[in-house]
């Protein structure tokens, strides 16, 4: 069949119409070039479909195999899982603050301490269950966050990371102040049988290691949702916006007061429910030992080394906090097992600078790609949908074309 088209003044100012399936015929048919399987790379997923779907379900798998899996090992192996989830917890909680707000904080470590005391002090003091003081824990670290968070409202970068660092090396002096309430200098210990799990969990007071792996994981799950949610809101695109440019923000629209408190805010309370666990994994709380300044190091360490501003950057982070320490003291002991840590803490950040989360994705990139799920096309009510075959015949009558000039189809 021969088209022929004629070429005037106002053929350039119509919408071209392009036909996809003759020109995938047309590539189709051309000789395979060098490089093409490589071209092909990466393959494309639509999200919601049933590839898409079974992606998913098979890391849903993966986790829960992973889960169960901790769940029947040796003491020692689980007891070394559940410090994870704990740290993958506070962790969790300065990625808020750091990674997705851009607030550095290096006093962590005392929102974790406060949360391990407001457990410790409920179980001795007041006979609370050790389950039933994270809901508190929780409270109180939002509320110390918010005051904290204040000075963010003026200040930024190493200016709000030294009003953060004076606030973690002031923990462990006010907790030594009131000996009467936290134990001083002495401690406060926690007796096992205040951990004893609930009665309906089957579990008795020997088995207390073995429950608190499961409430860890199913806390670190709750936590993982609740982080997915808030940076996939309004206020999780609030806060980015803030970290990447606050004048652009302001301009926006966006409360730049309300979203820096409010996130230091729920970042110290995450973190504080990790130190709750901490607390019930512990039994005997030592602020001048367990919550001073080399703990806030390890966990903005976890953060770096897991990928600031990632979802999965706390597990990777609570992994490293944990191991990383562990293998290079079986490798050395004293100053050379430091220096192997430092050593290792180099390397991941030279190989890896966005983290080992974020290097794992953009590498991923290249070969997986999920893009949106094509919205399907708004029909009125008052109007019937017509097939696509007589929409796309339909000639363009909108730009005051000739019918005739409309292309045939092939």
């Amino acid at each position: 069949m021969t088209t022929t088209s004629q070429i005037d003044g106002d053929s350039f100012d119509r919408p071209q119409t392009v036909d996809g399936e003759l020109v995938a015929s047309r590539e189709e048919a051309r000789p395979p070039r060098r490089g093409a399987r490589a071209r092909s790379l990466p393959f494309v997923v639509q999200r919601g479909s049933g590839v898409h779907l079974g992606l998913v379900a098979l890391g849903l798998a993966a986790v829960v195999g992973a889960i169960l899996y901790g769940g029947s090992i040796g003491a020692f192996e689980q007891g070394q899982l559940t410090r994870v989830m704990i740290y993958a917890v506070a962790i969790a909680g300065l990625n808020i603050a750091t990674g997705y707000t851009g607030l550095v904080s290096v006093g962590h470590s005392a929102f974790f301490g406060l949360g391990a005391y407001t457990t410790g002090i409920l179980v001795v003091k007041y006979g609370w269950e050790a389950e039933k003081t994270l809901p508190i824990a929780f409270a109180v670290c939002f509320v110390v966050g918010l005051v904290v968070g204040l000075p963010a409202l003026r200040i930024r970068g190493l200016y709000l990371a030294i009003v953060t660092l004076a606030f973690g090396v002031a923990f462990p002096e006010v907790v030594a102040r009131f000996d009467g309430l936290t134990g001083g200098a002495s401690g406060l210990t926690i007796r096992l049988r205040d951990l004893k799990p609930p009665e309906w969990t089957g579990y008795n007071l020997g088995e207390q290691p073995r429950w608190l792996y499961w409430f860890s994981a199913a806390v670190l799950l709750v936590v993982m949702i609740v982080v997915h949610n808030v940076v996939r809101s309004r206020y999780g695109l609030a806060m980015m916006a803030s970290r990447d440019n606050e004048i652009a923000a302001s301009s926006c629209g966006v409360n730049l007061a309300v979203a820096k408190t409010v996130s230091f805010g729920l970042s110290g309370a995450i973190t504080g429910v990790g130190g709750s666990l901490f607390a019930m994994y512990l039994g005997t709380l030592v602020a001048n030992d367990s919550f001073t300044l080399l703990n806030a190091i390890a966990l903005l360490t976890g953060l770096v080394i897991g990928g600031e501003g990632t979802r999965f950057g706390a597990i990777v982070g609570g992994l490293a906090v944990v191991y990383i320490p562990y293998y290079s003291s079986s490798l050395g002991q004293g100053e050379s097992a430091a220096v192997i840590f430092g050593a290792a803490l180099i390397v991941i950040v030279f190989v890896a600078p966005e983290g080992i989360t974020g290097a794992f994705f953009r590498f991923l990139r290249r070969v997986l790609r999920v893009i949106p799920r094509t919205p399907r096309p708004y029909v009125r009510a008052d109007r019937p949908e017509q097939p696509a075959a007589a929409t796309a015949a339909r000639p363009d009558t909108t730009s005051g074309g000739d019918p005739a000039d409309a292309p045939d189809p092939i």
